[in-house]
């Protein structure tokens, strides 16, 4: 296809993304509750074809040399399909964030003023490896009665393609416009830079979720407002005052549950006080499920492990692989993840309030946790049912990107013959 043909075909789908908009902003909740339903129920429906496409991406994947993280992320079976097929029934018994009341006052000259939720309009999500966003992604836009723009990579186009004739089916099921949920017509990295564009002004708000690469791009080239979601350099602190059967249980949890998302912790940093006692066992702990490690001078001193570099404390590796360094206090350690961190999800384990109570308060990042896995960074497990990112901005919206996130607001007053003097 020629980039002008490319072109002509992306700004129709704007315009036929805008005009879906308008009706589903105007729709029901009841029947935009009884979509979310349908949605469900075609992805059940239409599991066979949905894992024959997800099997045929994988083939391609492994043809094409994707890394094992990167696989799994792409992975769909029938647990995951079941699971988001249920996270999508979640959705549908949210409460309907539009046209909630967020706020409500009277005003001495007797107006009444309302700041009530409403749809951001079109949302444009560009993402790579993970089928399942474009899945949730739908869902929980239509939850806050906006439609749907998706951009997935190449990697997974059989599988969204699939996703997203299953979610449209569902959209027509009930009468409302198929084309809320549209999905561009080619993996061509040109309609990158078309949606960032705002395709003429149809989109309203853009989303990314991919590697540094893409996110780099959409922060130089963006012309309308992003959610951003930088990557996930998660960090687990041992604290001198934790518990060792939670120290052991947390770290490896929150490195080995699954090494591929992006909520898993990718550094432990644990305090001196401690280290010679717990790090033996949290290493032995992590090594016997296949992890391997590398530390800074003193972690080393204390179990055999590669040395660390400095870029270490700035990856992301999506893989079983852990860099550890020993502190010396909460101090260290906060200052380690507001150097390094990139503003996802740090955990704290202790039994010391006060230390817990610091480390929630100070430090920035879009999600903190208190003795609690970092793996628990999931909108799911937030109770959003769903979520289209982590957001790590501090715009708007941050952490997970639920239906509540996907709404702005306008105010609402009330007179009685009301005029300014």
């Amino acid at each position: 296809m020629s980039a002008d043909a490319l072109q002509a075909q992306m700004r129709e789908l704007g315009r036929r993304a805008r005009e879906a908009a308008k009706a589903i902003a105007i729709a029901s909740s009841a029947q935009r509750t009884a979509a979310i339903q349908a949605m469900g129920r075609r992805l059940r429906v239409h599991a066979g074809p949905i894992l024959e496409a997800n099997a045929a991406d994988i083939a391609r994947g492994k043809e094409n040399g994707l890394s094992a993280a990167l696989l799994d992320r792409l992975l769909l079976d029938e647990a995951r399909l079941r699971a988001i097929a249920d996270g999508i029934d979640t959705i549908s018994a949210l409460a309907d964030p539009v046209g909630a009341v967020m706020a409500e006052w009277s005003r001495p000259n007797g107006l009444r003023i309302e700041r009530v939720r409403t749809p951001i309009g079109v949302i444009g999500m560009i993402f790579e490896s993970r089928p399942n966003v474009a899945a949730d992604a739908g869902a929980l836009a239509l939850r806050a009665g906006n439609a749907l723009i998706l951009r997935g990579g190449s990697d997974s186009a059989a599988s969204v393609a699939a996703i997203v004739d299953a979610l449209r089916e569902g959209l027509v099921e009930v009468a409302l416009p198929a084309d809320a949920i549209q999905s561009a017509p080619s993996t061509d990295r040109a309609i990158v830079g078309m949606m960032l564009a705002g395709l003429d002004g149809a989109i309203d708000v853009l989303i990314p979720r991919g590697g540094k690469a893409l996110v780099a791009r959409v922060q130089q080239e963006a012309r309308v407002p992003v959610f951003a979601h930088l990557a996930g350099i998660c960090h687990t602190y041992v604290h001198s005052a934790a518990a060792p059967d939670k120290a052991v249980s947390i770290t490896v949890n929150a490195k080995m549950r699954r090494v591929s998302v992006c909520g898993a912790t990718e550094t432990l940093l644990i305090d001196r006080a401690v280290a010679g006692a717990l790090l033996p066992t949290i290493a032995e702990a992590l090594r016997s499920q296949g992890c391997t490690l590398r530390g800074d001078a003193e972690a080393q001193s204390i179990v055999a492990m590669d040395a660390a570099s400095d870029e270490d404390w700035r990856t992301e590796y999506l893989a079983p692989m852990l860099a550890i360094r020993v502190v010396d206090g909460i101090e260290a350690a906060m200052a380690h993840i507001a150097h390094y961190g990139s503003g996802h999800t740090e955990c704290i384990v202790t039994e010391d309030a006060n230390a817990a109570e610091r480390f929630l308060r100070e430090v920035d990042s879009a999600i903190v946790l208190h003795n609690a896995s970092t793996q628990f960074a999931d909108g799911g497990e937030f109770g959003f049912g769903g979520e289209i990112g982590i957001a790590t901005g501090r715009l708007h919206a941050r952490g997970p990107i639920g239906a509540e996130q996907l709404t702005t607001f306008k105010y609402v007053v009330h007179g009685a013959g009301h005029i300014r003097p």
